[in-house]
């Protein structure tokens, strides 16, 4: 089940308060700028930043390829 675009809107990335990118097929939130990935368990995010996996830039750049050309957007428009 896919989150709640409502809630997609206002999540943001508890430790930079900037946007993330959601991958539903991998039930998880992920920061591109700190390279941090938070997972959803049971339909909810765990937006700790004690839980969020650092990912290593492989896989970052796997995460920014697959944003792109799948049109992953981010949760909000900074600014």
């Amino acid at each position: 089940m896919a989150l709640d675009p409502q809630l997609l809107e206002i999540l943001a990335c508890p430790e930079d308060k900037g946007p993330l990118l959601y991958f539903e097929d991998e039930s998880s939130l992920y920061n591109p700028r700190l390279k941090r990935r938070y997972a959803i368990r049971d339909d909810i995010p765990i937006m700790l930043i004690d839980e969020a996996e650092t990912v290593t830039d492989d896989e970052h750049q796997r995460l920014t390829t697959k944003a792109e050309t799948q049109g992953v957007t981010p949760t909000f428009e900074e600014g």
